[in-house]
């Protein structure tokens, strides 16, 4: 079993996110729905990461998988 995420994409996605609601991140990179869980990580030692949206805004998740911020993007993808 891989304990490394796959890198899904090199760069972040911004998306408009709900007050109130729960995200599901992908942390395994292999969902093919991106930033988002599809359950792809099964057989693997991942699980994805549940976030709530603090407010409605704009906020960039993270592809790369690398972030120390999870889910959101810290930059990381710029180190590849």
């Amino acid at each position: 079993m891989n304990d490394e995420p796959v890198i899904a994409e090199t760069t972040p996605v911004g998306v408009e996110v709900e007050v109130g609601k729960a995200y599901f991140w992908c942390a395994c990179g292999r969902s093919q729905k991106q930033p988002f869980c599809d359950g792809s990580h099964k057989g693997t030692s991942f699980v994805p990461l549940k976030w709530e949206a603090p407010e409605t805004k704009t906020v960039f998740f993270c592809r790369c998988k690398q972030t120390a911020g999870a889910p959101l993007c810290d930059g990381s993808h710029k180190k590849l």
